[in-house]
C-alpha cells in the first residue's frame, strides 16, 4: 500500500427500522482521511458514532453513501472477500479488550494472523514481540487475561489490532473503562503508535481530555460531522 493510501467516506447515511418507524442516525455524513491522519470524534450518547465507525470498519453497512479505502469499495465485495479485506486492511480496539480467556498474550496479539494461508510466521511472532515491547509488556507475553491489569489488557489489545499492519485503525471508546493516569497512558500510546505504524487512527470517544490530544477532531451532530 502506498502512502498516499486513504479514507473517504461520501455522503453516508443509516436508517433502522424499528416499532415506531424509521429511525435516521447518520444523515450525509462526509469523512477525508490520508496515512498517518489521527482524527477523534466525539457527540452525545445516540448520536451515531460507533455506527460511523463499524460502518468505516465494513462491520455494517450503510442505506445510502459510499465509503472508500485505498481506493476500493469493501460493500462490493461478496461476503469473503470482504472478511479477507477487513482482516488485511483495518484493526479493531473496543472499550472491552475482547481479548480470548484462555490464550496467552502472545496468542491473543497473533489471532488475526491464523485467518491467513500460510499462518504464523517467525516474522511475526518478531512483530508481536517487538510490539508488546513497546507497550511494556515484554514480560508478560506467557500471561493469561486474568492475570493482567485492565491497562495491560488494553494495550494487548492495541498491540493485536496492529499486528496486521493495518491500513485504518478503529477505536471505540478504548479509555472508557480505564481510570484517568491509565486512559492517558493508553490514550498517548495509541498516538504514538498510530503514527509509527503510518495507519489512519479514528477514535470514536466521551472524553473531551482524549479528543483534545488528536491533531483532527470532529463532533457528530444531527447525524452530519461538523468540525
Amino acid at each position: 500500500m502506498s502512502d498516499t493510501s486513504h479514507l473517504s467516506v461520501e455522503n453516508l447515511s443509516k436508517e433502522f427500522e424499528t416499532a415506531a418507524g424509521s429511525l435516521s442516525v447518520l444523515r450525509g455524513a462526509n469523512m477525508q482521511m490520508s496515512r498517518g491522519d489521527s482524527l477523534a470524534i466525539t457527540g452525545p450518547s445516540g448520536s451515531g458514532k460507533s455506527t460511523l465507525l463499524y460502518i468505516a470498519g465494513t462491520l455494517d453497512e450503510p442505506s445510502d453513501g459510499k465509503v472508500l479505502l485505498d481506493g476500493s469499495n469493501p460493500f462490493d465485495k461478496d461476503a469473503a472477500e470482504l472478511a479477507g479485506f477487513r482482516n488485511r486492511n483495518i484493526g479493531f480496539i473496543f472499550q472491552d479488550h475482547q481479548l480470548l480467556p484462555q490464550c496467552t498474550v502472545m496468542e491473543n496479539v497473533l489471532i488475526p494472523l491464523l485467518a491467513r494461508d500460510q499462518g504464523v510466521t517467525k516474522d511475526d511472532e518478531e512483530r508481536a514481540k517487538s510490539l508488546l515491547e513497546r507497550v511494556g509488556l515484554a514480560e508478560r507475553v506467557n500471561h493469561r487475561p486474568a492475570q493482567l491489569s485492565g491497562g495491560e489488557r488494553q494495550r494487548v489489545a492495541v498491540c493485536r489490532s496492529l499486528i496486521n499492519e493495518p491500513l485504518l485503525l478503529l477505536a471505540d471508546e478504548p479509555t472508557g473503562n480505564l481510570d484517568r493516569e491509565t486512559a492517558d497512558s493508553v490514550g498517548s500510546l495509541l498516538l504514538e503508535l498510530g503514527k509509527e505504524q503510518n495507519t489512519m487512527l479514528i477514535c470514536v470517544t466521551h472524553s473531551g481530555e482524549l479528543a483534545e490530544r488528536f491533531p483532527q477532531h470532529l463532533r457528530l451532530r444531527d447525524g452530519k460531522l461538523e468540525e
